[in-house]
């Protein structure tokens, strides 16, 4: 077996600054995702966890966690005692990288649904570990990157939205985000901070997106409505106000 790589590296040159990215069938039938870096390349199962490994005969930790907490659940009625050591948290930390490492690259892709499928289940994960890791230390260590999850997830949503021309439910999902990200400031003691990165690359998106959006029929009668009052056209005012009154609520 040759284990050089070389030639498929010199055949897909590194783009510093650039995430280089590609998906393609591997030899066993599933689907492969490729990220280029500059030592060489990661490569990662499209679905289920990324390195294909069963840990403990289960599809990932978390799930061997869970099913751990459901033991404990049926042998004492409730989850007092269940908790998440160092390691347990590190293992469940280290394995959450790897489904960043593939969102991150499923972005790139444009396969939003799958980088909502893997964002959500890094946010259960949080949530799981900030209810039973057995300090706020061993649980921080994974929440700090709650807001940067919840960018990704939103320009995930945002694109899929802008993808089938549905603009205003994209600025929706985006205005949930920025919603989301201030209330996880507000709980950890931050919420008179400056706005973060996060929150400023979100408010910037909903600004572009409202400025290049095709404006509604609505929105255009607004427009020729306000023309008209500018420039003392009173008739063609009342004409605009009628079309506006007889159109259905959005």
């Amino acid at each position: 077996m040759n284990f050089d790589i070389s030639q498929v590296l010199e055949n897909w040159d590194y783009q510093p600054g650039q995430i280089v990215v590609r998906r393609f069938k591997g030899r066993d039938g599933t689907a492969k995702v490729q990220l280029r870096v500059d030592l060489g390349l990661l490569q990662m199962n499209a679905e289920g966890r990324p390195d294909g490994k069963l840990p403990l005969g289960h599809p990932s930790l978390f799930e061997y966690q869970q099913a751990r907490l459901k033991k404990h659940l049926a042998e004492h009625g409730s989850d007092d005692g269940f908790k998440l050591g160092a390691e347990d948290v590190s293992k469940i930390q280290l394995e959450a990288l790897q489904y960043h490492h593939r969102y991150i690259c499923l972005l790139e892709l444009k396969d939003y649904e799958a980088v909502v499928r893997d964002t959500q289940r890094n946010l259960a994960v949080f949530d799981f570990v900030a209810r039973h890791a057995e300090s706020d230390e061993l649980s921080w260590a994974l929440q700090q990157f709650r807001p940067q999850l919840l960018l990704i997830q939103a320009r995930a949503r945002g694109n899929e939205k802008l993808d089938a021309k549905r603009h205003r439910e994209a600025v929706q999902e985006i205005e949930r985000a920025i919603t989301e990200v201030k209330q996880f400031f507000s709980e950890i003691g931050r919420g008179d901070a400056e706005p973060t990165g996060e929150v400023q690359y979100l408010e910037n998106w909903i600004n572009e997106i409202n400025t290049a959006r095709p404006l509604s029929k609505r929105e255009k009668l607004e427009v020729a409505l306000n023309d008209a009052v500018r420039a003392e056209n009173y008739e063609k005012a009342a004409e605009v106000r009628d079309k506006l009154r007889k159109l259905p609520e959005e």
